[in-house]
């Protein structure tokens, strides 16, 4: 699946953002609060507003400070997916629990340098897995082909009928990386200048779909499973 990233997206426009990329089947919404990450963004007013404007699911990424506290509000007004930190939540498996009973799926961020061996007991409560590919704050940065060792470890966790989960990832995808990231073992890639700085975001989604849809069939070949 391919989320384009708003944050790459004209502010001032984001209903038309939100339409040029209707081939998608996310729409990314990162949450900064200036406060987890040095950058501030938008909250939920913007979210709402956006739920009015489009029919795509939400993924909303909240990179913010409580999330206990705040995470709620965006499943209750509508997102598809609400995302938050590891590093940042008081309670992981409570908060997840709680998106999911408001109608949300829920999913778990790790930072590059987080060390997902941690959390394998309670992705259970979860839906979606993100692993960041750059560190949170910006868009625009390149992508840490690093990473993608705990993209292995969880799609392993996952093939083995322990989980049942997406697994996402956020950072510097293009066509130079998407393959390498599906190969991996990624279901859904979050991109955002590769979409919205091209010429025609809704062919470049469709693009992005087709290279990731290369890279899945090598790692399922790889993996026995053809």
């Amino acid at each position: 699946m391919i989320a384009p990233s708003i944050l790459s997206a004209d502010f001032a426009h984001l209903g038309a953002a939100a339409e040029a990329v209707s081939q998608a089947d996310w729409l990314h919404v990162d949450v900064m609060d200036n406060h987890f990450v040095p950058n501030l963004t938008l909250g939920l007013p913007v979210v709402k507003s956006l739920l009015r404007a489009t029919d795509l699911p939400l993924d909303c990424h909240l990179m913010i400070e409580d999330p206990d506290r705040w995470a709620p509000g965006y499943a209750e007004a509508g997102a598809a997916n609400v995302t938050f930190h590891a590093e940042a939540a008081r309670d992981v498996a409570g908060l997840a629990r709680t998106i999911r009973s408001a109608g949300a799926l829920a999913g778990l961020a790790i930072k590059p340098g987080t060390a997902i061996e941690p959390y394998l007991q309670v992705l259970k409560e979860f839906d979606t897995l993100l692993v960041m590919s750059v560190e949170p704050g910006f868009g625009g940065q390149s992508f840490m082909p690093e990473v993608l060792s705990k993209v292995r470890t969880a799609r392993r966790h996952v093939d083995s009928g322990h989980l049942r989960l997406f697994i996402e990832i956020d950072g510097g995808i293009s066509d130079d990386t998407i393959e390498q990231a599906a190969e991996a073992g990624v279901d859904v890639f979050v991109a955002g200048s590769a979409v919205y700085e091209a010429a025609e975001p809704g062919l470049a989604v469709q693009r992005l779909r087709q290279q990731a849809r290369a890279g899945m069939a090598r790692c399922a070949h790889a993996a026995g499973r053809l």
